[in-house]
């Protein structure tokens, strides 16, 4: 990207975040919506991967 991730993105859009401060170190994160347990897994490759 060549702006900053909070300059590009407005105020009626979705909250930007890096991967980096959910994973915070860590190959997979749980992350709950509507009480369902989802897995944000980073792969070797640097791709994401969101499972239920």
């Amino acid at each position: 990207m060549s702006q900053p991730l909070q300059e590009t993105m407005h105020a009626e859009s979705a909250l930007g975040m890096n991967s980096t401060e959910l994973l915070q170190g860590r190959k997979s994160v749980t992350i709950l919506h509507n009480g369902m347990p989802y897995r944000l897994q980073a792969t070797k490759l640097g791709k994401l991967i969101l499972t239920k």
